[in-house]
């Protein structure tokens, strides 16, 4: 499996991808990729992002 990027900007960006095209949530991206849901909400809320879970992305 692919590591998601470090840097918070590609790592949103990615991230929205990923939601987008291969994932109906963010749980289920974070669980397939074992990723730490929180962890990844706060990376992404430090850089001004949050997850809007109807639209199913950050911004």
């Amino acid at each position: 499996m692919d590591k998601l990027p470090e840097d918070p900007m590609i790592l949103f960006s990615a991230v929205n991808m990923l939601l987008r095209d291969d994932y109906s949530s963010l749980d289920a991206l974070c669980e397939d990729r074992q990723v730490d849901r929180a962890a990844l909400e706060a990376k992404l809320k430090a850089a001004g992002f949050e997850y809007n879970e109807k639209q199913n992305k950050f911004w």
